[in-house]
């Protein structure tokens, strides 16, 4: 039986607002160090320094780092079989990689065991809570489903939605993918901590009669997020332009269709214009900044500072198997790179917060996961501050707490990962 009240010692590190941009001193910044969380029945209790009393199980991380479970805005489950693809660019990447091994999820035992899989290895690289993309098979989403609901998860997914410029096996139709999103929805979209998300794989493999129908389902079901990409690949952005002569840009293919709103998660948004980014600021939406994906794919440098100044919400991603790691550290260490070249400097504060409270707010659940305020569901990863002789001699000399984070965010991964919770469960332990 699971403890009712458990408390970890670590250095406790959050944030209680969003950081400005370049503000290595941010006061939005929470670092408690050599503190106990306090967990009972899977919700933060408080945090305090001296030892709590013997009605507490105690599991001590003091040297260490605990922050809330990363939240990973988009990534693709069946991915992982071809994460580290060589040698094509998003189109051919898809046609060569991605719809073969996509494929199989057709299979009930394979759709199950790669979803075991898959929440399995985010839990081992320090997310708690992701937005989803499985497969066109309704079997892929069911599954996916069902292993994070096992999990406790936070988990937010929905049936791919492709009925053209697709593969045999690999197509659906409009009737029977509105058939299937309404028994998915009617089964999963608000149990426990589940949610759905209407899945359009991009505007290319929709027709205009079923971006109409993803349309109807968002208004009629409108707590349902959707997810889709935009604005990738300039060859894509192209490609969408002759599919759709009538919409000023690839997003207006999406907000012609009643697919952009507060709950629409935009993976990529590269090349958008200043009308795209302030149509996606007025709806309230966000983009699900992918930076590993982006230049393993060759796909272009994302202008973070353009979209906050236009008012978009940014999150932070994997975007796996574009991406080459599920570790959001990782990502969080290629964004900066991107900034780096368009001549910015994203601190770790920023990065770190698009893929904790930030996310979460942008996804409407500040109230559930993202942060270590008392009351949020106990989703937590405890980090060793470093790993090696390097970065622990990066840690010895490094000036302050930014300084400090920033080496760990850039010299970390997965290996640095001590233990997950989820829910005030452990889900992953190093140790074992």
């Amino acid at each position: 039986m699971t403890p009712r009240r458990i408390a970890l010692r670590a250095d406790l590190l959050d944030f209680t607002a969003a950081p400005d941009w370049g503000d290595t001193g941010s006061p939005a910044v929470r670092f408690r160090p050599d503190h106990w969380l306090l967990v009972e029945d899977g919700r933060i209790a408080g945090a305090q320094h001296d030892t709590p009393d013997a009605s507490w199980q105690l599991h001590d991380h003091r040297g260490r780092l605990l922050m809330p479970g990363f939240i990973d805005t988009h990534v693709h489950s069946p991915q992982l079989d071809v994460i580290a693809s060589y040698g094509t660019a998003l189109l051919d990447w898809l046609d060569t990689y991605t719809f073969p091994a996509e494929r199989r999820y057709a299979d009930d035992g394979e759709a199950e065991r790669g979803a075991a899989r898959f929440l399995d290895a985010l839990l081992a690289h320090g997310t708690t809570s992701a937005v989803v993309f499985p497969t066109v098979h309704r079997v892929s989403a069911d599954r996916l489903l069902a292993g994070a609901q096992e999990r406790g998860m936070r988990l937010i997914a929905g049936k791919v939605l492709m009925d053209r410029h697709a593969p045999d096996g690999l197509r659906d139709d409009v009737e029977q993918a509105e058939r299937d999103c309404v028994e998915l929805i009617e089964r999963w979209h608000g149990c426990d901590r589940l949610a759905y998300a209407v899945t359009v794989r991009f505007a290319p493999t929709s027709t205009p009669a079923q971006l109409a129908m993803a349309g109807r389902l968002c208004a009629a079901y409108p707590g349902v997020y959707m997810q889709t990409h935009v604005a990738e690949n300039r060859d894509e952005v192209l490609w969408v332009a002759e599919l759709f002569p009538e919409a000023r840009s690839y997003l207006d293919v999406y907000a012609r269709a009643g697919l952009l709103n507060a709950r629409s998660v935009l993976a990529h948004g590269i090349w958008l214009d200043d009308a795209d980014r302030a149509a996606i600021h007025a709806a309230g939406a966000q983009i699900a900044h992918s930076p590993s994906s982006n230049l393993f794919l060759g796909s272009g440098l994302f202008g973070w500072r353009a979209a906050e100044a236009a008012g978009c919400a940014v999150s932070l991603a994997t975007d796996v198997g574009g991406g080459t790691s599920l570790c959001l550290l990782r990502a969080a260490s290629d964004a900066y790179r991107v900034q780096a070249m368009a001549g910015e400097r994203l601190t770790a504060w920023k990065a770190l917060h698009a893929a904790t409270r930030g996310a979460a707010h942008a996804l409407g659940l500040a109230d559930e996961i993202g942060s270590l305020e008392v009351g949020r569901v106990a989703d937590l990863c405890v980090w060793d501050w470093a790993v090696g002789p390097v970065a622990e001699r990066r840690m010895e000399v490094a000036r302050g707490l930014h300084e400090r984070v920033f080496a760990w965010m850039t010299l970390g991964d997965e290996r640095t990962l001590v233990s997950t919770w989820v829910d005030g469960v452990q889900r992953y332990d190093r140790s074992a």
